[in-house]
């Protein structure tokens, strides 16, 4: 008798989720353990992160705890095997360190460097900015204009906080090239730029007012 009734009569919601679970039900199943396997494999890589982190930072601190003039060669294995690691901290940190105690010379191999953290390594838009600039800083004794320029349009294209920095290198670079027009050129802009830093604004006023007033 309840079997005639329900023939005629529309099935409830309750029913109707009822009857959609029991037809879905592998496929609910497969994405339920889909989802289950995504979240376990998520934490994994976080721990495995973590770790190799830690790894990093115990490397790196304990490179430059031991260092001294007697064991350049060791340090700079250490810290160059760090920035192959292509960690957003401490690949920057050690290319910092070689370059600050003059841990190597050959300018070759701190470029190469550099490019390891410009080209293959995450990091964020900022870091990224000053480390061009520092490569451009490191080269600006020897590199041509073009070359110079080449490498710091996409900071001075830009609103970067290293925007003036840049503009102030460039400045200088043309006035110890005795070419003052260009060098007054990139002063007059570090000048009228919001955003720029405001120590170097007042060196290219500076500079402006002392050596290259019209």
């Amino acid at each position: 008798m309840n079997e005639e009734l329900s023939i005629g009569t529309p099935p409830t919601k309750k029913e109707k989720i009822k009857i959609f679970l029991l037809e879905n039900k592998k496929k609910i199943i497969f994405l339920i353990s889909c989802f289950i396997l995504l979240l376990i494999g998520y934490i994994v890589f976080k721990e495995f992160q973590k770790k190799q982190k830690l790894e990093i930072s115990n490397m790196y601190n304990k490179a430059i705890i031991q260092y001294s003039k007697d064991s350049k060669i060791q340090t700079m294995d250490v810290l160059v095997k760090i920035i192959n690691k292509k960690d957003p901290t401490y690949s920057p940190l050690s290319l910092y360190f070689i370059i600050e105690n003059k841990i190597t010379l050959e300018k070759k191999i701190i470029n190469e460097l550099f490019d390891i953290l410009i080209k293959k390594t995450q990091l964020e838009k900022e870091i990224r900015n000053l480390i061009v600039y520092k490569k451009a800083l490191f080269n600006s004794d020897e590199i041509s204009e073009n070359e110079l320029l080449d490498t710091l349009n996409p900071i001075i294209n830009s609103e970067s906080v290293w925007k003036s920095h840049s503009l102030y290198l460039i400045a200088e670079y043309f006035y110890y090239k005795d070419e003052m027009q260009k060098s007054k050129e990139f002063y007059d802009k570090i000048v009228i730029l919001d955003n720029a830093n405001r120590d170097l604004q007042k060196k290219a006023q500076k500079r402006l007012n002392r050596d290259l007033s019209d």
